[in-house]
Formats: structure tokens, C-alpha cells, sequence
């Protein structure tokens, strides 16, 4: 009998609410909180493929662990002598920032957050090697479906909503990042359930997105784009704090790049929403 693809732990939490919603193929993925996931059977979870922990908890933010948290360590408990291939969603603040960053690329983490995320990507890759599967992920665009659901640390997107909630006027430096869309996530997904894939891989759109052009489309239908205003810096100090992913490594495996003008059409969409 063929495995059912993806169990996913958070059923309130950003990415996994959402990916529930957008990959279409819900027969086989099972949606669950950490409580109801620990309940169960070992032969229930074993008729999944892959097993994703969308959770973050308030620990990461506190204090630098040197073990798995609390919660990450009752998952991997539970599935250490089950066949089933585990997600863990890491980020790109792992890196130290520049153009451009591979896999293979420096590690830096300045905050708890990221340190935290390296280290659980450490112990993870020890314990169950073979079966792991490690996505660093840009900063993702798109709507929390429960918004009153507690949030680990912010992302520019969350920081964009809570700018124009207040209406304060807001300086920012045109420094160049990378995104992708909860629906282009979603689609990495959905192509990932269909393969079997294990190690790390970026996952982005690749290119750089300066601030300005990001903060013009999701401006796209705000009748007060004047509460934004560029800050200037010294290009030295752009270079410093901008980065890229490459995601090739990815794009080659699964057969799919993310791009630029997806992520456009995305943000003026979502303008109208926003701005209505």
C-alpha cells in the first residue's frame, strides 16, 4: 500500500495552516496540534512519508539552547524508529547575509533565534541523518489565518502590516533581500510530497527584491504611500545587511523556480486587500 504524504504539526501556526489549505491534496495530509499528534499510534504515522513541525516555541527567542526544546524532542522521540521523513523548517538568518548564498555557504547566525535553528539543524542531521530534510526558508509573504495566534518573531511582512495599522510615518534603508510566497512555498511542497528528498536546500525566489520595490507593490492600492520614505546609507552598509539565496540546488532537484513576477503579482494583489 502507498504511504499517505504529510502529516503537519500547527494547525494554527502561519506556514502550516496555510500550506493545509493551498497544497491540493488533502486525503492525504493530516493536519494536527502537537497534543493530538503525540496521540498517536505508531502505525497511524507510518502511513505518512513525511512528517513537518510547523511550532515554534518561545524558548528560541530566550536563551541559546544546547539540546533539542522541549517539544522538538517529543517528536523525535515518537518517530526515531518510525519510517517517516522529517521536514524541519529552518531560516535564512542562519547565514551570514551577502549575495548570492549557497548551501555550502557560511553559517552565522546573529540572533537567539537563528543560533537556536542551527543547532536544532545540527542535532537533527545526528539523530535521524537519512531522513531528515532541512529547508531554509526567505522571509515569506502572506496572511496568517489565525491572527490572534502567538508569533515567535516577526517577519517583513508582519513588520509592513503593523507600520500601516498605525499610520506612523516610517524611514527605511533600500537594502536587497529575497522572499517567496505562501503559495509558491506551498507549490515547493507539494513537489517535494511527490519525491524523496533529504539534506538542505535554500528556498527562495533567488533574486534580489530592494525594499523600495517590495514596499511599491504592496503600496499598489494604499492611498497613503507617503507614510514610507527612504532612508539613505552608504552603499558599504546596504552590501552588509543585503543578501540572496541561491536556490539552484532545489530548482534542479524538484523541477520548479519561483520567480520574480509570481511574487508581484502576489503583493498587488494582496495591496487590495490590505488597502481596502
Amino acid at each position: 500500500m502507498s504511504k499517505k504524504k504529510l502529516i503537519i504539526i500547527g494547525k494554527k501556526s502561519f506556514i502550516g495552516s496555510n500550506l493545509y489549505e493551498l497544497i491540493n491534496d488533502k486525503k492525504n495530509i493530516l493536519l494536527l496540534n502537537l497534543d493530538q499528534f503525540l496521540r498517536l499510534k505508531k502505525i497511524e504515522i507510518n502511513r505518512y512519508s513525511y512528517l513537518c513541525d510547523c511550532t515554534d516555541e518561545k524558548v528560541k527567542l530566550k536563551k541559546i539552547n544546547k539540546n533539542l526544546s522541549k517539544n522538538e524532542n517529543k517528536i523525535i522521540n515518537k518517530i526515531k524508529d518510525i519510517d517517516i521523513n522529517y521536514i524541519f523548517l529552518s531560516s535564512r538568518r542562519v547565514y551570514f547575509p551577502k549575495y548570492n548564498i549557497n548551501e555550502k555557504s557560511k553559517v552565522k547566525p546573529i540572533d537567539t533565534y537563528s543560533k537556536n535553528k542551527l543547532i536544532t539543524e545540527k542535532i537533527l542531521s545526528k539523530l535521524i541523518r537519512n531522513r531528515l530534510l532541512i529547508l531554509r526558508i526567505s522571509n515569506v509573504i502572506g496572511f496568517k489565518k489565525y491572527d490572534k495566534y502567538r508569533k515567535i518573531h516577526h517577519t517583513f511582512f508582519d513588520n509592513y502590516l503593523q507600520i500601516i495599522k498605525s499610520n506612523k510615518k516610517q524611514e527605511y534603508v533600500n537594502f536587497f533581500k529575497d522572499f517567496i510566497t505562501i503559495k509558491q512555498l506551498a507549490k515547493v511542497f507539494s513537489i517535494i510530497l511527490k519525491n524523496e528528498i533529504s539534506g538542505i536546500y535554500n528556498v527562495s525566489i533567488g533574486r534580489k527584491i530592494f525594499i523600495k520595490e517590495m514596499l511599491g507593490w504592496l503600496n499598489t492600492h494604499n492611498l497613503n504611500k507617503k507614510i514610507f520614505s527612504e532612508k539613505k546609507a552608504s552603499k558599504k552598509y546596504i552590501k552588509n545587511h543585503s543578501f540572496t539565496l541561491n536556490n539552484k540546488k532545489l530548482c534542479n532537484k524538484i523541477k520548479y523556480k519561483p520567480n520574480k513576477n509570481e511574487l508581484k503579482i502576489f503583493c498587488e494583489k494582496i495591496s487590495r486587500y490590505i488597502h481596502s
